[in-house]
């Protein structure tokens, strides 16, 4: 008996070694989809992340201006005339699955240019959409209750911990008014091309894009999109003073995600005048390599540089008043 127990025990750890030895050398040398997140999420472990390279001042920005700041991936602070939106929030270290203790995925590599408790009072939080590098469940958690919230259509519920009780959801087409202490703001929902599941269970989620109107001004919040021609569609909103445009992400989503040509050529559609790249730089959540999508969107307005509003995490930009 003691033989036969020592040797399902030497076969039992035998196998084990071998199962672990196969183990890595498939995370090590696969092209899987699973195998490189898991060689992304290793590395990302020992990886610092790097410090905002800008760190702006949201108190010194005028009421009397419109003023663009990029926080990071597709978050971005915009005081319109004295009424401040905060779109699509992440300013966490991870993306991804709440595990309690923390969040289960990608890891930033650049820091919010703001943390949460540097932002002022927000009157209007703006999400696209549910994908988790959009609607951040532990960043909306740290919002104040009062924050007036809009979002897409069958997406209230992921919010149900949040403690935003402020909830408008926006189907195409549909609008809502913000009441902010410094005046009115309206925002209208428009199709764009992409999806709005979120892992892991398969409800049919809403995605949008926003118009942003106030005071005969017009700005455009772009959200994810693929290369679509809605966003003539929109035209007529404007004119768009600016468009705030995903750029990367793109390979081998392509199907959901624009390339920075697509991005300008789609804000062209729109009529802005000017463009703020987002969703780049923040997280690798694609192929292709973290500097591309910027240098590709540089080289798509050579010809009009005076267009691109901004390019690193932390700058702000104030929209011309003419």
């Amino acid at each position: 008996m003691k033989k036969n127990r020592r040797t399902f025990l030497k076969r039992t750890c035998i196998a084990a070694a071998v199962t672990a030895g196969l183990g890595s050398l498939w995370a090590a040398k696969s092209n899987s989809r699973s195998a490189r997140l898991l060689r992304q999420l290793l590395a990302d472990h020992r990886r610092k992340i790097l410090p905002a390279p800008v760190k702006p001042n949201p108190a010194s920005w005028s009421d009397n201006d419109i003023t663009i700041c990029w926080l990071g991936h597709a978050t971005t602070l915009i005081n319109f005339y004295g009424v401040h939106i905060l779109t699509d929030p992440t300013l966490g270290s991870r993306i991804g699955v709440s595990l309690g203790v923390g969040t289960a995925g990608p890891k930033r590599y650049i820091a919010p240019a703001l943390r949460v408790d540097e932002l002022p009072p927000i009157d209007l939080l703006l999400l696209s959409h549910a994908h988790m590098d959009h609607l951040d469940v532990a960043t909306l958690s740290r919002l104040a209750p009062s924050t007036f919230t809009v979002t897409a259509k069958t997406t209230s519920d992921v919010l149900a911990g949040t403690g935003l009780p402020q909830i408008t959801e926006l189907p195409w087409s549909g609008k809502a008014t913000v009441h902010g202490a410094q005046g009115d703001l309206e925002i209208e929902a428009f199709e764009v091309k992409h999806w709005g599941n979120r892992w892991p269970n398969g409800i049919a989620r809403g995605y949008n894009g926003y118009v942003l109107k106030r005071e005969g001004k017009s700005l455009l919040f772009g959200g994810d999109t693929a290369l679509t021609p809605l966003f003539s569609q929109v035209r007529s909103r404007g004119p768009f003073t600016a468009a705030i445009m995903p750029i990367g992400a793109y390979q081998p989503w392509i199907r959901n995600h624009c390339t920075p040509e697509e991005a300008v050529e789609m804000a062209n559609q729109a009529g802005a005048q000017h463009l703020v790249p987002v969703h780049h730089q923040t997280f690798k959540l694609s192929n292709e390599p973290m500097s591309e999508p910027l240098e590709r969107f540089q080289a798509a307005l050579q010809k009009e540089p005076e267009r691109i509003a901004l390019r690193q995490i932390g700058e702000h930009f104030v929209c011309p008043r003419a």
